[in-house]
């Protein structure tokens, strides 16, 4: 799989997620299980245009149509430095075109745990002592 003509590492990176987003970056995180960890980071720094849904599935990257770079380009005043383009599978009944432009592209390969959501009940952990617990008083 390729991203802009970077290839990806090799992996299960079919379940995608926006993690982060601001005038600096737009950060979405990649791989088969979501929930507890992900294996990869794709950085897009200075994103200029962000056309996705907050997360998706099994993306097929593509270069941009030059029609989709014209609409940029006439949106943003000038050519985007990056454009990617993909379709994905978000829910619905058919796959999604999704557009990012974007000043660079960083990929970031890497076991990253995920924080609990707000609000999970924590699991518990091992017992610390191997018999009932003891008296207090």
């Amino acid at each position: 799989m390729e991203i802009a003509g970077r290839k990806l590492p090799e992996g299960s990176w079919w379940d995608w997620e926006i993690i982060a987003c601001d005038a600096g970056r737009l950060r979405l995180a990649a791989g088969y299980d979501l929930g507890h960890h992900h294996g990869l980071e794709v950085i897009f720094t200075d994103p200029l245009f962000v056309s996705c849904p907050p997360s998706f599935q099994d993306p097929v990257f593509r270069p941009p149509t030059p029609e989709e770079t014209a609409r940029l380009a006439r949106g943003l005043g000038a050519a985007a430095p990056l454009v990617v383009a993909f379709e994905a599978d978000a829910g619905g009944r058919e796959a999604v075109s999704c557009l990012i432009a974007a000043e660079g592209l960083d990929i970031l390969p890497g076991l990253v745990p995920r924080p609990p959501r707000a609000g999970a009940q924590a699991a518990p952990g091992p017992r610390d002592w191997p018999g009932p617990p003891l008296p207090t008083d």
